[in-house]
């Protein structure tokens, strides 16, 4: 299968055939899909890297097991050296057109620098707790990625900080206990995306943005606060309006590849949720379940088209809104046979509307044409 790039390329070819664009701008054309080409791994990087993380683990494991027999200055000696290794290998690597297996190596020193600092706090007897080791890794893994630009080790930053995040929420079995409610996540969040801005880190725009999403749920749950559910439909409705109406100035800001829409479709869906959770024995329910699914079909029809993921979001966040429908009313069939039959109405309606004015859009008429 053809890449993007090269299917680009074909087109840029066939509109110079045709006459559309002249030599000069096809040259320009071609020059920036290559600069911009997202070059994929092989399954000979893959394995490289995969075998480097390998021996890093097989690096910390024998160093834990036999920590008592080596001395403390050959204990201390063996962790920065991995370190070292890893990061300047891993650059002489890299420089020498070894990408993958230079970032690999970068992985196996961020991941050295997470196990020294718990083996040196416990060797020395450090005070402090998991949190503060979690957060030193997190900031020196961050560093690293700035320091080396480093796209992968932007994204193994942001999944230290979400595992303290977890750890937080769900640490010592309470469950969003509210003293245990990190607002910090937010700093952290924002000083991330900011790092992944230099270090060219979609995917690390990706995670955070998914991670506050979890952030607000545990601050929902938490409060058990309507309005916080209320907010995250909210928000995430209009950042979906807001990317559908001006793509190009949207993703200018966040450089989420276009797959804004998608974030925004999965906050509102899980918002909804919640306040459907907090009025599932009232007669609010109905209401939120009416509004989870018209802004199900709204998703599909104003940004369905151009991403496949966002159809499949809308289609697992429909089906999860049927059994919740069926979980909530099962008691009463009849209601719930009544409302399956209101909404295939409305969906029915606004289905066959759309496709009038798709068809009229199509074609226009005479006089549209003649002006």
């Amino acid at each position: 299968m053809a890449s993007h790039s090269a299917k680009v390329k074909q087109d840029i070819a066939r509109w110079l055939e045709a006459g559309l664009i002249d030599g000069m701008t096809a040259d320009a054309l071609a020059r920036d899909v290559v600069a911009n080409e997202r070059r994929s791994l092989s399954f000979g990087s893959i394995l490289a890297m995969m075998a480097a993380l390998l021996l890093g683990a097989a690096i910390l494991i024998f160093v834990a097991a036999n920590w008592e027999a080596i001395p403390r200055l050959a204990r201390v000696a063996a962790l920065f050296a991995v370190m070292l290794g890893g990061y300047v290998g891993g650059a002489l690597v890299k420089a020498r057109g070894y990408g993958a297996i230079g970032e690999a190596l970068w992985i196996v020193a961020a991941a050295a620098f997470g196990g020294s600092i718990a083996l040196i706090g416990q060797m020395y007897h450090f005070s402090g707790d998991e949190s503060a080791a979690m957060l030193t890794w997190c900031a020196g893994t961050a560093l690293a990625a700035l320091a080396l630009r480093s796209g992968p080790l932007t994204v193994a930053a942001v999944g230290i900080a979400d595992a303290w995040l977890a750890m937080k929420l769900i640490g010592g079995f309470r469950l969003f206990s509210s003293s245990e409610i990190p607002h910090l996540f937010l700093v952290i969040a924002a000083g991330l995306f900011a790092v992944s801005y230099w270090t060219r880190s979609q995917a690390a725009r990706h995670l955070i943005v998914l991670s506050l999403i979890f952030y607000v749920v545990g601050l929902a749950i938490d409060d058990n606060l309507l309005i916080v559910a209320v907010l995250l439909a909210l928000v995430s409705a209009a950042a979906f309006a807001a990317a559908v109406i001006a793509p190009a100035a949207t993703d200018a800001i966040v450089r989420l590849g276009g797959r804004l829409p998608l974030h925004g479709l999965i906050g509102f869906l899980t918002g909804m949720a919640l306040v459907q959770f907090q009025f599932a024995d009232t007669g609010g329910f109905a209401i939120a379940a009416a509004i989870t699914l018209a802004g199900i079909a709204a998703a599909i029809v104003l940004a369905g088209r151009q991403s496949r993921g966002l159809r499949w979001i809308a289609y697992l966040g429909f089906a999860f809104e049927l059994c919740l429908i069926y979980a909530v009313t099962m008691e009463t069939m009849l209601g719930t046979a009544g409302f399956f039959l209101l909404a295939a109405l409305v969906l029915g309606i606004l289905a066959f509307a759309i496709i009038r004015i798709e068809k009229r859009m199509s074609h226009p008429v005479a006089g549209e044409v003649a002006s």
